[in-house]
């Protein structure tokens, strides 16, 4: 076989396989968080729009929920606004969330929708405050030690957490043939700004669609146990039991107790993906194998 009939095969044996996905998943609503190391590669940043647009184009509906927080850290450092972080999540005040309003809003999700569009899709870019898209009230975060009679309660500025999502909205878009790239910026009830962790709201996007999927694109090959390998197929009970004996500990904390929220607010399933990996959102959609660790109360179909 001459190497030109040798890849044609090869293609015609992928078509094959992804058909049956391509049916499943065909009219379904599909929630990605993009961010971390796929937004710093143009290789991994070009093919993560051309797998969004290769989508909807077989008629899945993608919604885009993006980060940029080391996009932030570059301009405050440019700016000598110094950052602080408490508990993993940045101290926003009024000079920091003018900062992160100008790159979320506009730097990171303008680039996005560009990619998009440049590749033939049909992207518009979203921040909370459009149309009181993402609804968010301030975020209380408490400490307490043993000695302390009771929790001190630490201010982190605007930072908030969401109450409800606008989903009036995002249909709208999505019957239009729309691509919605969101900005994880929330709204209060007087019109004060949030900053509000993309994982959190791309969890709330995705409960509050009934979305088919959230997949977390994020810089690790999925959850691991103690050995590390990578676990999937995990139920909610699974996870619980990984958090109960230190198996999930630390950072992924957020992400995994992000993606269980979602699967038990009414999610098919929750994914944690390596954005790394070249056509990762492909390879798990549209494969038999997939790829990273998936959370959910069925098994993969």
């Amino acid at each position: 076989m001459t190497l030109e009939r040798e890849a044609a095969a090869n293609t015609a044996k992928v078509l094959s396989e992804a058909l049956p996905y391509i049916r499943r998943y065909v009219g379904k609503t599909l929630v990605i968080k993009y961010g971390g190391n796929a937004m710093e590669s143009e290789e991994l940043k070009t093919g993560f729009a051309r797998d969004i647009v290769l989508m909807k184009a077989v008629g899945i509906n993608p919604v885009v929920v993006h980060g940029g927080g080391p996009q932030i850290g570059d301009l405050l450092k440019r700016l000598s606004i110094e950052s602080h972080f408490v508990d993993g999540m940045r101290v926003t005040d009024a000079a920091t969330m003018d900062v992160v309003e100008m790159v979320l809003g506009g730097q990171v999700n303008k680039s996005i929708v560009n990619l998009i569009n440049r590749h033939g899709g049909s992207a518009i870019g979203l921040t909370g405050k459009d149309a009181g898209l993402i609804r968010a009230k301030k975020l209380t975060v408490s400490r307490q030690t043993p000695e302390m009679t009771q929790p001190e309660i630490i201010d982190i500025g605007h930072v908030g957490e969401v109450v409800g999502i606008n989903t009036e909205l995002l249909n709208l878009l999505v019957k239009g043939n729309f691509i919605p790239v969101i900005a994880p910026i929330g709204v209060g009830e007087n019109g004060e700004s949030y900053n509000i962790n993309a994982d959190l709201v791309a969890g709330k996007v995705a409960e509050a669609l009934k979305a088919e999927k959230l997949m977390l694109l994020t810089n690790i090959a999925g959850l691991m146990d103690k050995s590390g390998t990578v676990l999937t197929g995990l139920s909610t009970q699974q996870v619980d039991d990984l958090i109960a004996d230190g198996t999930i500990y630390g950072g992924m904390l957020p992400k995994i107790r992000c993606a269980l929220e979602a699967v038990q607010g009414g999610v098919g399933s929750s994914l944690i993906i390596d954005g790394r990996v070249p056509n990762a959102i492909l390879l798990e959609i549209f494969t038999d194998t997939g790829v990273g660790t998936l959370i959910s109360n069925r098994k993969r179909p």
